[in-house]
């Protein structure tokens, strides 16, 4: 079924699987690790990847795949790949391209678990990286480009900092190189932003986050828009024979979508990190109303900001829906709206700013973002807690921040509960 001319809201509801006559209205969770066939050549053809089907879930499932269209749809992207987290996604993109020896370029305003991904396990793995501030220069950028260089990774709304990509900035330096733009779109959502119409070749979601959006499932997935060259001669896994699949050339045999045929067929089968059939179904559901729940998530956040811009004890806010936000060009720029997610500083530092967080009913204290519910954390000594003082500045983590993620609870609640817990500072 083409979702082509379908508009956003409907290709979240409709699109990833289509009933037959009979058939259950839902897509169904295929709870099985494998599948029945009635002759011996129907499973080789699988295996040597002559034909499409399943055969093990490690490689592909059935409500896994409708999960995997649903998403591609909504990028308007050719192919997906869901896996068992946003870590993992991120690690797969770039693994599927870099070796041991290679080098990608990254925006130094990444979350946390990111930078460590990439700065530590990666880095062991032999794939060194090297972090450009968002706002460098075209100059600047291109200065960190190396022979070895395969990659541009950046997140498309940081988290915590809350910087938005200049993606056309970046998808310029990254083509001209010869590289792909790979962007996190984790926090706007397909439904705030798509990367691709502004350059990007891969995105990469944490589907745990407003994807599911109620958080009861990990998840993550790794998105191709196709068209990218992988034939220019940097990325030689794509063009030379595959040995473990008898000489199969990814680029010659899956020219549609080889970088996700390959991901999933090298990578996942190797490492073993599929999304769950449950957990795919799970992110299926919350993806049905992702796009009025994003509606929702912005007009709250935006509101809150706004009211503890105005806060007497409150000494900053972060939000790029703000009109006084550096961010707001760029955020009217690329996003329909800025999502759920602000930052504020509250007088009197951190300590007040921990009375603020300890005192709260509504809002929680969790390690999570960007489900309903509205919760609140402590970067510098929580998710970017493993960062040195200086990576910390990079992400633009100060030590007073305290990020919110902003839920579906009235918004006269949430005013209200933050307004009780600023006034204990006093």
């Amino acid at each position: 079924m083409s979702t082509k001319n379908w508009k956003l809201e409907t290709i979240a509801v409709q699109a990833g699987y289509t009933p037959g006559n009979g058939d259950p209205r839902v897509a169904p969770i295929v709870q099985s690790t494998t599948f029945k066939y009635d002759d011996a050549q129907s499973v080789a053809d699988l295996f040597d990847l002559k034909r499409e089907g399943f055969f093990y879930t490690r490689l592909a499932n059935p409500t896994v795949d409708c999960f995997e269209k649903k998403i591609a749809a909504l990028e308007g992207g050719v192919a997906a790949v869901a896996t068992s987290s946003g870590q993992n996604a991120n690690a797969l993109a770039i693994q599927n391209m870099a070796r041991c020896g290679d080098h990608v370029i990254a925006v130094s305003s990444l979350y946390g678990g990111t930078v460590s991904l990439f700065s530590n396990t990666l880095k062991k793995a032999g794939i060194e990286f090297s972090f450009v501030s968002p706002a460098a220069s075209v100059a600047d950028i291109e200065a960190a480009i190396r022979p070895n260089t395969k990659a541009i990774f950046a997140e498309m709304l940081a988290n915590p900092a809350l910087i938005v990509l200049d993606v056309e900035k970046m998808a310029a330096v990254a083509h001209r190189h010869g590289l792909p733009l790979i962007v996190d779109n984790t926090f706007p959502t397909p439904m705030n932003c798509r990367p691709f119409e502004f350059g990007a070749d891969l995105v990469t979601h944490s589907t745990t986050k407003y994807i599911d959006g109620h958080a009861i499932s990990l998840g993550g997935i790794v998105v191709e828009k196709g068209g990218f060259d992988w034939t220019n001669g940097k990325f030689p896994e794509f063009t030379e024979p595959d040995a473990s699949y008898h000489g199969l050339v990814y680029t010659r045999d899956f020219a549609a979508a080889p970088f996700s045929v390959k991901l999933r067929v090298q990578w996942i089968r190797d490492m073993g990190t599929p999304m769950s059939p449950f957990n795919a179904f799970l992110a299926m559901v919350g993806c049905e109303t992702l796009h009025i729940r994003m509606e929702r998530h912005g007009a709250n956040a935006l509101a809150l900001a706004q009211h503890l811009e105005k806060h007497p004890l409150v000494s900053w806010v972060n939000y790029p829906g703000l009109t006084s936000s550096p961010q707001h060009a760029l955020a009217k720029k690329y996003l329909k709206s800025c999502s759920g997610v602000l930052c504020f500083g509250v007088n009197g530092g951190s300590k007040a700013g921990e009375i603020v967080m300890n005192s709260l009913k509504v809002a929680a204290i969790a390690v999570h973002v960007a489900d309903l519910r509205t919760c609140v954390l402590h970067p510098a000594s929580m998710t970017h807690r493993q960062l040195s003082d200086a990576e910390l500045v990079a992400a633009g983590v100060s030590p007073d921040l305290i990020r919110v993620s902003v839920g579906l609870e009235h918004i006269d609640d949430i005013i209200a509960d933050f307004d009780q817990a600023l006034a204990k500072t006093k």
